[in-house]
């Protein structure tokens, strides 16, 4: 099986704990992950792989972060088709749009040709407890697909 692209986006590092969950979901099924911080990706780094995870946190009302912009617009710009995705990101119920950036790189996967493979997988601030267990299974789920899309 292919390598997986897991590239995240963190603040305050719950993010990045989710993305380690992730990571720890997909390893459980045999795939080998490239973890990245999305300020270490650019656009060739996208075009090296076939299977990519994204996970960003939502920047106040339904926002990418900062750091996520540059990859977006980049991605604006290119053909996706032939590449299987999968997004994740924490938020904050108490804003009107709860994980708007998960919505927003899932749209502008659709738009350009990718290919999701799961529903985005949305978490309420930090994985604990249920959310740790939805974000390990988040990524064996997408490991199975892609054994399943093969």
């Amino acid at each position: 099986m292919s390598k997986v692209l897991l590239v995240y986006a963190s603040m305050t590092g719950n993010t990045e704990e989710m993305a380690n969950l992730v990571e720890k979901g997909l390893q459980t099924e045999g795939v080998t992950v490239d973890k990245k911080d999305v300020i270490d990706v650019d656009l060739s780094t996208l075009e090296e792989y076939e299977n990519i995870i994204l996970g960003a946190y939502t920047w106040g009302e339904g926002a990418l972060p900062d750091e996520f912009l540059d990859l977006y617009d980049d991605m604006e710009t290119i053909d996706l088709s032939g590449k299987t995705f999968a997004v994740f990101g924490t938020g904050d119920s108490g804003y009107a749009i709860y994980c708007g950036a998960v919505d927003l790189l899932e749209d502008v996967i659709k738009e350009k040709g990718g290919k999701l493979a799961l529903e985005g997988l949305k978490v309420e601030n930090c994985p604990e407890g249920e959310d740790e267990d939805r974000s390990i299974q988040f990524g064996v789920d997408f490991a199975k697909a892609l054994k399943v899309m093969g």
